[in-house]
């Protein structure tokens, strides 16, 4: 499995680990990344999945994780804590500009609907590709 240090990169970002002991496939690991790269080509943006716990408030801990990419205010940071069942999308200044709060909370209804239903990979596809439809392209 590909990780990260920290948020920001061309990948899923959280705890290290192996496939085996990890919640994707190889498969899926292949597809998340593909999706992020080609989200952060198509707009310009930094798109970035977080998933492990967070620290309470949540809300807090996410814009924390985000402060950390790259040029944070061209970012998009996905942050999902599966056990405490909590999702956070946080966007910088710049990207706000093109996904609006109303863009980032529907695509986390559709990825709390996918969630629900045991899709945890399908449901970070689906948010990537709706953020990144609402942001356009560059």
């Amino acid at each position: 499995m590909t990780t990260l240090d920290h948020p920001g990169g061309d990948t899923v970002v959280g705890q290290p680990a192996t496939v085996a002991d990890g919640p994707f496939s190889t498969r899926q690991l292949l597809r998340l990344d593909e999706a992020l790269r080609s989200a952060d080509q198509q707009t310009g943006l930094t798109f970035s999945v977080y998933i492990g716990e967070l620290d309470a408030p949540t809300r807090e801990s996410a814009e924390k994780l985000h402060k950390q990419i790259d040029d944070s205010d061209h970012a998009i940071l996905i942050a999902i804590s599966p056990n405490q069942r909590k999702l956070e999308i946080v966007t910088g200044n710049e990207a706000r500009k093109r996904v609006t709060d109303r863009d980032a909370k529907l695509a986390g209804l559709s990825m709390a609907a996918a969630f629900a239903g045991g899709d945890l990979a399908g449901g970070i596809l689906s948010g990537i590709d709706q953020l990144a439809s609402h942001a356009g392209r560059r």
